[in-house]
């Protein structure tokens, strides 16, 4: 068994002793292949940061040719520079550089828009009572009509909106040839697009101007000149409206306070006539005014006061 078996034993050993240097070579072959591929995919690593460094050289090189065995297309390069931008155009010399700056308000065809009309009405209606009050007849008619009531010793009879309706009427009805006026020569000219805003406003100011200034005295002019410390105007035409208007107030506010009292008179009369009787016949503790409202209601009516009053008033800016 022994015999036998230490041949087999010895075939078996000369056998590995034979396969050993082929395996030694065969893992020193992989080894050389890893490190191949090692080698390959870090040369592909480090070129890598060159190419991206070049962009035009490899968009110009991709772009003269698609394919090396097809038909060249040319491209045009590309260049991708960040942040330039292109030159201006030159400017010629003497050309202005900014742009003028101006506002329109008409529409397409010519005529101001419905939302700029809108805006002004708006603006006109906001500043109504001012215009109301210091540029017509009004202060002076309402004045007036509550002296009268004063006079009556009525305090709320008529009532303040009666008084105030009544001046409105009044003034609208004496304005009525000077809103014409502006109407006609500003505001029409105006919405059909035939005129632009400034002249329209200084052709519909002169109607206005020209009635204040028939109705304001001359003393009161030179008051607010000197007040306002202003030089004096050549004429009538060069009075500022600043210095118009106030002058305007206060004569209308003279002549109503002339008017006042010659209505106060005679209702005056008729107080010391009734309070004399009383005290004549010793009845002290009777109020006057109690006996004699009726006297002045009776004579106003007999005399048509308030038709009295109203044709004065109108008459007075004939």
């Amino acid at each position: 068994m022994t015999s036998s078996t230490s041949p087999l034993r010895r075939l078996l050993a000369a056998a590995q002793r034979a396969t050993r240097p082929a395996r030694t070579r065969s893992a020193v072959v992989l080894i050389a292949l890893v490190l191949a591929v090692l080698g390959a995919g870090a040369a592909s690593l480090v070129s890598a940061p060159s190419a991206a460094a070049s962009p035009a050289t490899s968009s110009s090189s991709s772009s003269s040719s698609v394919s090396s065995e097809g038909p060249v297309v040319q491209l045009p390069p590309v260049e991708l520079v960040a942040g330039v931008t292109a030159p201006a155009a030159p400017v010629a010399p003497g050309a202005p550089t900014d742009p003028a700056v101006s506002v329109n308000i008409n529409g397409v065809d010519g005529k101001p828009s419905s939302t700029i009309t809108m805006i002004i009405v708006i603006t006109l209606l906001s500043a109504a009572p001012a215009l109301l009050l210091m540029c017509t007849a009004f202060t002076k008619i309402i004045v007036v009509l509550s002296i009268t009531r004063n006079a009556l010793g009525l305090m709320t009879v008529p009532p303040n909106q009666v008084l105030a309706g009544l001046a409105l009427f009044l003034s609208l009805f004496v304005m009525a040839p000077v809103i014409n006026d502006i109407n006609q020569v500003a505001v029409q000219p105006f919405l059909a697009g035939t005129m632009d805003q400034t002249t329209a406003y200084h052709l519909g100011v002169e109607p206005l101007r020209t009635f204040m200034l028939a109705q304001t005295r001359g003393e009161d002019l030179a008051l607010i000149t000197r007040a306002a410390d202003r030089p004096n105007p050549a004429n009538p035409a060069d009075v500022p409206l600043l210095t118009l208007i106030p002058a305007f107030v206060l004569s209308e506010l003279r002549a109503a306070f002339i008017i006042g009292f010659v209505i106060l008179v005679p209702f005056l009369v008729i107080d010391v006539v009734v309070s004399g009787a009383l005290m004549a016949m010793g009845m002290m503790m009777l109020p006057p005014v109690t006996v004699s409202l009726p006297f002045k209601l009776l004579l106003f009516v007999l005399v048509n006061g308030w038709g009295l009053i109203v044709t004065a008033l109108v008459g007075s800016y004939a």
